[in-house]
């Protein structure tokens, strides 16, 4: 009886694991002895995803391997095993431990090792590298004891580590010998508006600099010496200038290598030993090494097939190395030939610096067909170009119209998911094309869920996913599927029909809609939805007995619960001005009830730590003393942030914090889909950040500019200007109409940029609707938002003259006292949470009291 085909992986990082899986999917590894080894004390995790360890700090929150992977497939994994020596005429490999492994065939996966620059002083302590888990905790452990942090290279790895380094706390540099940061993915353009960004995040940017030697700082562990005399003292040092293959083996058993380092194989990820196969970074195909996880994901591919003896027809022949990532906050995607160093290439370049976006397409000599492109803060039209790059679509007459914002009043092109043929891919970290999606919906793939469980596509780095959803979408269009758009199962409706049905009904309860339109109790998605909806229509008391229930727990509490269990109080500050007794009051109230103070982003002060039972006894304070509810806990208007204006400032063209009050008191108390904030700035140099928000106004000599539909966030947009030179009246007019056709058709927690983004025709049907009154609605509209705005009172008041609804903010219904498990330390004269550890110790010096 024949013994069954050992294949030894040695290697066990994402690559490997998707060798693994390849294997796994074809149903045949039970027909061969599998097993893996790996350096690392733990079995593969995603390494693309490295930085997101400093979230939890745990690993598992990393970990690429399914639950019962190894025992159900009968695969041995061997971890915090180092394979230091193979022999290939007895075909066995030896471990740091000892041990001998027999293999029939044998697959590298070793990936890379970071780069040290042989700098003297490399050596010394508090110098890392960013790599593996370990070396994250390590850089964790010393950040503790330190104050500024450097990080030699500006890639993408790089830039990765100073994001780290700068969420650590500390004072942080990044040091790149090249002249722009990511030297190979952007050019000078891109380069020179993504240092511009960073910098702005109060990061440090040195570019040619060439570090000769590391010694003892003056008031830092380190001193950086440069080649131009320039010096840099510092306190921990992240080496990141680029990856080496991890070679040794292939080396040592003399297999064949690159000039410059890496394993060599062929279009089957073979070595020149045929029962010896590398994959991921440690390969060199074609004299290239392939640094990102879709070009080794396909190598394991290639070489799981070959293995089995069914991939004659499967090889690897290349990548796209087209990347779109977020650093540190900024949208960075470069595609194919960015540099545009083909023949006869050409370059069309957009660059608004005052949005701080550039765009550059590379197209070829004919102009019908894309080379490249390089996106940096806006990166929105990535999916679109990739897909002109990779399948060879033929440009339109005018590629600039690709980049640039509405030329000649028209919106930019764009290309429908229908267009695409089956063989493009839209998933290339798991090698998924539209086809496949495509006979996955058939198959019974419903949801981006199942398309995702079934051929993991978006299930990597994520950046395809609202493509996939295109793509399942129009399949199951094609299909005769309703695609579902219920708000949820106990509504049939969008968001946008629930409104009008309430509206047109006049519908003023839950139980009421429940009844006329739904069905079951209703849920968490339905419950805050509907009381939204009531409060937009109708604005009665939120805690009214028919609406009470309906709200999560901050609309319930009228503040903002935190991460201990206590609120933060935020009073009204309209247009961030304040008196000096106001300022005092509010002192006075923190200090009496021990609160942690901060001004906010929007001009006004928050109060944090508060108990439950103390909020009442705050909030009429704070009322008597003039000032009312500032909704920071509900998805309504928040701030209107200004500048001072014409009243003090010498550039002020318009009084700024006047406009800002009065149009935060008019749309106080709206509740909207999501939350809304506001800007008025007093001239064009833009203090107050008005082209940020939802709506921003900005001071002209002849009156107002409009502009709409930006935001910050996790994703910031840049807001359009909607409407120039307008006089107040026009101003409010217009305003009115765009918040209430908002609240009107919006998804539920949909924000007013992707909303925007959402309708058919953009910004030019806004315009339409909301300045050309195209739908015949904006008298309708108007009077909408007058009957909001005269129906306007402050929750706070309300509530503390209610002796029956002040009982819901009793922490204990049996006790008067507050809850004796909140502890709070002390930081920098002030409160703050304690930590587990904090807590624990304050308990134990309880016990021994």
């Amino acid at each position: 009886m024949s013994h069954k085909q050992r294949l030894l992986v040695v290697g066990n990082g994402p690559v490997g694991h998707q060798f693994l899986e390849s294997i796994v999917e074809s149903g045949c590894a039970t027909d061969y002895q599998i097993t893996v080894i790996g350096e690392e004390p733990r079995p593969a995790y995603d390494r693309v995803h490295l930085t997101a360890w400093f979230e939890t700090r745990q690993a598992d929150a990393l970990n690429m391997v399914a639950d019962g992977f190894y025992a159900t497939n009968n695969i041995d994994v061997r971890c915090g095993e180092k394979v230091v020596a193979i022999d290939r005429d007895a075909k066995t490999a030896t471990t740091d431990s000892g041990r001998h492994y027999d293999y029939d065939q044998l697959v590298l996966a070793t990936g890379s090792y970071p780069f040290v620059p042989p700098v003297p002083g490399h050596e010394r302590g508090n110098c890392f590298v960013y790599r593996t888990i370990e070396d994250l905790e390590a850089i964790t452990a010393a950040a503790k004891h330190a104050s500024v942090g450097a990080v030699v290279g500006g890639g993408l790895l790089g830039l990765e580590a100073a994001k780290a380094i700068k969420d650590l706390g500390l004072k942080t540099h990044v040091i790149e010998f090249a002249p722009r940061l990511m030297a190979v993915q952007v050019d000078d353009g891109g380069g020179a508006l993504l240092r511009r960004k960073i910098e702005d995040l109060g990061v440090e940017v040195h570019t040619q600099k060439n570090t000769q030697n590391i010694g003892d700082g003056e008031h830092c562990v380190h001193k950086l010496s440069f080649a131009d005399g320039a010096e840099l003292e510092t306190d921990i040092l992240v080496f990141s200038a680029g990856i080496r293959p991890q070679d040794a083996l292939a080396r040592q058993c003399e297999l064949e290598i690159g000039e410059r380092g890496g394993i060599a194989i062929n279009n089957y990820c073979q070595t020149s030993d045929p029962a010896i196969y590398a994959i991921g970074e440690c390969a060199l195909w074609n004299q290239r090494i392939f640094g990102l996880i879709a070009p080794g994901n396909e190598m394991a591919r290639v070489a799981a097939a070959h293995i089995l003896g069914n991939g004659d027809d499967k090889q690897f022949t290349g990548a796209d190395m087209s990347t779109k990532l977020k650093l540190m906050g900024v949208d960075v995607a470069s595609i194919g030939d960015a540099h545009g160093n083909t023949p006869g290439a050409k370059s069309y370049t957009f660059i608004d610096e005052q949005a701080e976006i550039y765009k550059k397409i590379v197209v070829s000599e004919s102009g019908k067909h894309l080379l490249g492109a390089v996106l940096v803060g806006d990166a929105d039209d990535y999916g679109n170009l990739l897909q002109f790059a990779l399948n060879g679509i033929e440009l339109p007459e005018h590629p600039e119209a690709m980049i640039l914002p509405n030329i000649d009043g028209s919106a930019s092109v764009g290309l429908g998911v229908d267009a695409l043929p089956d063989s493009a891919q839209i998933c290339s970290c798991n090698n998924v094309s539209k086809g496949d999606i495509c006979a996955a919906v058939q198959g019974g793939a419903l949801t981006v869920g199942d398309v995702k469980s079934c051929t993991k596509a978006a299930s990597t780095c994520g950046g395809c996913t609202a493509l996939v959803g295109q793509v399942v979408n129009a399949e199951l269009t094609k299909l005769g599927v309703e695609v579902n758009t219920d708000l949820c199962e106990h509504f049939p409706y969008t968001r946008q029909e629930l409104f009008h049905l309430i509206r047109v009904g006049g519908i003023k309860s839950f139980d009421e809609l429940l009844e006329k339109h739904g069905s079951g109790k209703g849920c968490a998605i339905c419950k805050p939805t509907a009381a939204s909806i009531f409060a937009s229509c109708w604005n009665e008391y939120i805690l009214e007995s028919q609406h009470a229930g309906l709200q999560d727990t901050n609309d319930r509490f009228l503040a903002n619960m935190q991460n201990n269990g206590t609120f933060s109080v935020v009073p009204r500050m309209a247009g961030g001005e304040v008196t000096p007794d106001g300022l005092i009051t509010v002192g006075s109230i923190a200090k009496k009830y021990k609160l942690y103070t901060k001004i906010t982003g929007g001009q006004r002060v928050d109060l944090f730590g508060a108990t439950l039972d103390q909020l009442p006894a705050i909030w009429k304070e704070l009322i008597d003393a003039g000032f009312e509810s500032g909704h920071a806990y509900g998805k309504s208007l928040r701030t209107v942030k200004s500048c001072v204006g014409s009243s003090w400032c010498r550039y002020g063209v318009q009084d700024s914090v006047g406009q800002a009050i009065d149009l935060e008191n008019r749309y106080k108390g709206l509740r909207s889909p999501h939350k809304i904030k506001m800007a008025v700035s007093g001239c064009t140099r833009e203090c107050a950040e008005a082209q940020s928000k939802d709506v921003g106004v900005i001071a002209t000599e002849k009156g107002w500019n409009l502009y709409v539909c930006g935001n910050g966030g996790m994703k910031p947009r840049h807001a359009d200007l909607f409407a120039s030179d307008i006089d107040t009246e026009t101003l409010v007019k217009y305003v009115d109409r765009l918040l209430m056709f908002y609240v009107r058709t919006a998804d539920r927690l949909q924000r007013t940029s992707v909303w925007m983004e959402n309708l058919e025709g953009g910004l030019d049907y806004l315009r339409q609707v909301i300045i050309d009154d195209s739908l015949g609605i904006c008298d309708e509209l108007e009077r909408d938002m007058q009957s909001v705005v005269d129906s306007y009172q402050c929750e706070w008041k309300t509530t503390i003259e209610d002796e029956q609804k002040l009982k819901q903010f009793r922490s204990f219904v049996n006790a008067d006292e507050g809850d004796k498990d909140i502890v709070f330390v002390e930081e920098r004269g002030q409160i703050r949470p304690a930590n587990e550890e904090e807590k624990q110790l304050n308990n134990n010096l309880i016990a021994v009291a």
